[in-house]
């Protein structure tokens, strides 16, 4: 690993890495998306295991992107990309470097937030991974009812996180927030990987459920947007996948549902690819186009079209819990 360039008035992070290699402290092993994943970086959200012979499929460290950064040309939407590698650079924070299915590299800039760093990691740089390993990655949450996975997918703000909750509430389980991991099993059926036991909720998700935020750790500093332990509606082995439904805001007056068929299917899995801005870059167009297109020929799929400005959450999960025979 290419050694940290150290800065003034270093970080919680830089001070960590310097104990760890004085008192030649272990990287800790979590499990997480379906790999084994070795970090420097504390990720509390995560799952540890002890590490008995299994593969590290992922490691997560510090190095200096600097130079490495400064180097890069165009950018696509602030992203440097290759077959290999993403890059890209949040300003009072730190480069990030997503490599070869394989390799997390986070270079801190003085004073970096440890809380907010790890949301690029578990977030966008997992997202960059899991599409090198030729997984999909769709933006959402994921719940499991009667044995199988449903995907609540959509665009920021429609209300994916809360609606998953509310599904918790009623019985069902969670696999994943934010980063939806599918995979195919050995007979190429489609599943969810599990991810970590925490949703993500906005304060008016919390007062909607009449949860005290008080208990809660925001997800960074002055965010009004909470981390929400689920450890006991917490799904720990892969799930096969049954359905997809897409939630979008419209001017309508009730919630509606419609199934979605034949060629609405793939434009709906690319727009809720996550990140799929990197897919043309990364030459990854042509497998995400046979990924979705055998999954869409294997799931049913449904768009939850919801009021702008009502709380209906309600009767969106009992729309769901009807459709899936919860």
């Amino acid at each position: 690993m290419v050694p940290i360039i150290w800065g003034k008035g270093c970080s919680y992070i830089h001070i960590l890495l310097t104990k760890r290699r004085k008192y030649m402290i272990k990287p800790a092993i979590y499990t997480a998306f379906g790999l084994t994943i070795e970090s420097e970086i504390p990720l509390p959200e995560l799952r540890p295991i002890e590490h008995f012979g299994q593969d590290i499929q992922v490691r997560i460290g510090f190095a200096d992107l600097a130079e490495t950064w400064s180097r890069q040309g165009t950018l696509v939407n602030k992203f440097a990309v290759n077959e290999q590698k993403v890059m890209f650079r949040i300003p009072e924070l730190a480069v990030f470097s997503a490599e070869n299915g394989t390799r997390i590299y986070v270079s801190p800039d003085a004073d970096a937030d440890e809380d907010h760093i790890r949301l690029y990691v578990l977030g966008t740089c997992i997202g960059a991974i899991l599409m090198q390993r030729r997984i999909l990655p769709l933006h959402g949450s994921a719940v499991v009812m009667n044995g199988k996975a449903y995907a609540l997918v959509g665009n920021s703000g429609q209300g994916k996180s809360t609606l998953a909750s509310a599904l918790l509430q009623r019985g069902c389980e969670l696999l994943t927030d934010d980063v939806i991991a599918v995979t195919m099993d050995s007979q190429h059926n489609p599943q969810v990987e599990p991810a970590y036991p925490q949703q993500k909720l906005w304060q008016d998700s919390l007062d909607a459920f009449g949860m005290d935020a008080g208990a809660l750790r925001p997800l960074f500093d002055r965010e009004t947007k909470y981390a929400v332990p689920v450890l006991s509606k917490f799904a720990s082995d892969p799930i096969p996948l049954a359905g997809v439904f897409e939630l979008v805001k419209t001017d309508c007056e009730q919630p509606e549902i419609r199934e979605i068929g034949g060629l609405e299917r793939l434009p709906l899995l690319y727009r809720h690819t996550y990140r799929n801005s990197l897919l043309a870059e990364s030459g990854l167009t042509p497998w995400h186009f046979d990924c979705t297109t055998r999954l869409s020929g294997s799931v049913d799929m449904y768009q939850l079209q919801r009021p702008l400005n009502q709380h209906t959450i309600t009767r969106l999960t009992e729309i769901v819990l009807d459709v899936i025979g919860g």
